[in-house]
């Protein structure tokens, strides 16, 4: 791309390509293309001046030039400006100030004359719209706004009729704001987030662009890279680790003909997998429409809100004909007519619940509408999902069993001394299990044969040792296990998963292989009784002893063990049917049953797609204590829309008895009017929580 560098300091640099050498619509894919540069930190791209400033690491200038110089805006596709929460934000900001400007400039700058000309033109767009309004047989805010600058008009009160229409289209302008923010944060929360994948063509593999991808390519995903679309395995072998759908910590074997599906992760091995389904552009869709769509998305209180402001309506109206009859003063009936409740009502309430959305993305929160927001903050009750919820899905030691002669620190010195050739999940439990009891071990075994998905096999002093599953152990290599001793591996595994040792054709001792809660689970829980939800309620599909144990740990109310995914949703729904609102937190296709059937529901960062799309909620961040900040922040936003009613109930019906005694004019009387209602608005977008803090320099975002 040619372009003039027309600002140059050690790092920021601005750069002009000419007007719109490229489209506005290509603005956000511009920036996109820049941040892929290591050394870029911010930019921003504007298609009318076609300018581009970079902020960039020190010391990379050059290698920002040369990036923007190769920029091929030929290449780019338009991302759209409604998926970027920084454009959005700017062009809100210019809307506004654009907005602000016009109506001074207009005043300081046009004749009287020519003035209430243009306030008289846009006026009978307004009292049109009333019109309308009433002949489709609807009394409405759109009815009395009509009214209240007719009435202004008809008085010759231009400067009145200004203000009024000039608060309603600031009103206006942060109705598409906030619905536009909306939109941003849910699209892009269920977004797909991998950029490339290795495409299998004519045997060999080619790296491309996510989106180039076709339902029934093949690619290719080795050990380490997650899974990034829905398909069937065509050749390879493969672990794969499907906590973030199952809710088992443990990976499962996939060879030719499995199923696999996106977001799961490769442990160990390699697959060609042939593409069933790209889910991410459906998903953005199903987001976009549900958010256009969908009134469910509303919390009742706002729902409640906006009626209560049509209802009001009749009885301004109302009022404003009674003080004409009594009191035949027009002054005094219009001063009526320009209070209402109804704007302050029906604006303060959705800015309020936006605003609270927004606060929880600050927290790495999604929340896709203010219903729940509002059943969070009214729920008494919380179920968690065990796998991958309450606890990492990060496979443990916890010990080792001997049944031969080798005592249990020689039992997990040999596995160790494997494992350690092969770094999947359990391996690394083990072999970190190994050295934390200070267990040094030296290579005595023959080389190693890894068969993918089963075990490892080797020579150890003479006899074949093989280490792996239940399945590889007693099936495949046909070894004995008595009865005696998976009693006594079930009376000391404590509900933990286990990995079975053999040599020499007998079985030497197994590994206790756990999922511990996580660091914060604890303190989670605590805070949310703390905050008022008392029962606190584990699923999972563990034994009872392993349920009760974690349940033990982390003060849980009541466990169910050894629970299917159509259990988890009845005992949901049994919670509910008791009289109880509830929470519902999980991760897994096997929660999403669940999710579905609570009064709110939330998803792990890394959940499945599934549990996700069924979620109400989303944790962005992996931290539970989160669910306590999101009830303090939705018991605020109750706090704030209840006070908020009561002093527009106070503040207005003042306004009122004023002007009907004469006391304040009806010019008086709009500008205190639309004055409270922005002032209400302004206090209804301030934040209810600390605002966390980010590792990036608050005050370099600022500047840009």
């Amino acid at each position: 791309m040619k372009f003039q560098i027309v600002y140059d300091k050690p790092g920021r640099i601005r750069f002009r390509c000419g007007a719109y050498a490229f489209d506005k619509e290509l603005e956000t894919a511009v920036q996109k293309q820049l941040l892929e540069s290591a050394a870029v930190k911010k930019a921003e791209a504007h298609a009318e001046n076609g300018g581009i400033l970079v902020y960039y690491e020190a010391g990379a200038r050059q290698k920002v030039i040369r990036t923007v110089a190769a920029l091929d805006t030929r290449l780019l596709a338009p991302l759209g400006p409604d998926t970027c929460s920084e454009r959005i934000d700017s062009d809100f900001k210019t809307d506004l100030i654009k907005l602000v400007a016009k109506r001074y400039l207009q005043n300081a700058l046009l004749p009287a004359p020519i003035a209430n000309a243009v306030i008289l033109f846009k006026g009978i767009r307004y009292a049109w719209r009333a019109v309308k309004t009433l002949l489709e047989g609807h009394l409405n805010v759109d009815v009395l706004d009509g009214a209240s600058v007719s009435a202004c008009l008809l008085q010759r009160n231009f400067k009145t009729a200004g203000t009024i229409m000039f608060m309603l289209s600031i009103s206006a302008l942060l109705e598409d704001y906030t619905r536009a923010k909306t939109k941003a944060a849910l699209t892009d929360s269920l977004a797909v987030k991998t950029d490339k994948v290795w495409l299998v063509q004519d045997g060999t593999e080619v790296l491309i662009p996510m989106a180039e991808l076709q339902v029934g390519d093949v690619i290719c995903v080795r050990t380490g890279s997650v899974i990034p679309v829905d398909g069937t395995v065509t050749s390879g072998e493969a672990n794969i680790n499907e906590a973030s759908m199952t809710g088992e910590p443990l990976s499962v074997r996939k060879a030719k003909g499995s199923t696999v599906f996106a977001g799961t992760v490769v442990d160990e091995g390699s697959i060609h997998v042939q593409v069933r389904a790209l889910s991410g552009n459906t998903k953005i869709q199903k987001i976009i429409e549900l958010i256009d769509n969908s009134e469910n998305l509303k919390a009742g209180v706002q729902s409640r809100a906006e009626n209560l402001a049509d209802r009001i309506v009749p009885f301004s109206f109302l009022g404003f004909g009674l003080t004409l009859l009594l009191t035949r003063n027009i002054t005094k009936a219009v001063s009526i007519l320009m209070v209402d409740y109804s704007c302050a009502i029906k604006l303060s309430t959705p800015i309020s619940v936006i605003s609270a959305i927004r606060e929880a993305a600050d927290h790495d929160i999604t929340v896709k509408g203010g219903k729940y927001l509002e059943a969070f903050a009214e729920a008494d009750s919380v179920v968690f999902d065990k796998t991958g919820t309450l606890t990492n899905a990060e496979p443990v030691l916890e010990r080792a069993i001997s049944f031969s002669d080798y005592s249990e620190d020689e039992i997990l010195r040999i596995a160790a001394c494997i494992e350690e050739h092969f770094p999947h999940s359990v391996a690394r439990a083990i072999v970190k299990g190994a050295a934390d009891r200070g267990l040094n071990h030296q290579e005595e075994h023959a080389e190693v044969q890894y068969i993918v998905a089963h075990g490892i096999a080797t020579t150890l002093h003479g006899k074949r040792a093989i280490i792996g599953s239940h399945h590889f152990v007693s099936e495949d290599e046909h070894v004995e296990i008595t009865a005696e001793q998976q009693a006594a591996i079930e009376a000391q595994s404590g509900g933990c998963s286990v990995v079975y040792l053999a040599i020499g054709g007998k079985l030497s001792g197994v590994l206790c292989i756990s999922d511990p809660p996580r660091a914060e689970a604890g303190e989670a829980i605590g805070l949310l009784k703390k905050a008022g939800i008392e029962n606190v309620v584990m699923l999972t599909g563990d034994s009872q002893k392993a349920a009760e144990v974690t349940a033990a740990k982390l003060g849980i109310t009541k466990c169910f063990a050894q629970v299917l995914p159509e259990d988890k949703h009845r005992y949901v729904e049994q919670l509910k049917a008791d009289g109880h609102r509830v929470i519902m937190v999980g991760d897994g296709i096997n929660d999403a049953p669940a999710l579905a059937a609570a009064d709110v529901s939330v998803a792990m960062s890394d959940a499945s797609d599934i549990a996700r799309e069924a979620a109400d909620i989303t944790l962005r961040g992996a931290d539970l204590t989160e669910l306590a900040t999101l009830r303090t922040l939705s018991e605020k936003l109750m706090t704030r829309i209840h006070r908020n009613y009561r002093f527009i109930i106070g503040f207005n019906s003042s306004l009122l008895l004023l002007g009907l005694f004469g006391i304040i004019a009806p010019t008086t009387s709009a500008f205190l009017h639309n004055a409270s209602t922005m002032a209400i608005c302004a206090r209804s977008m301030t934040p209810m929580l600390e605002k966390k803090q980010n590792s990036a320099t608050e005050e370099d975002t600022g500047k840009a």
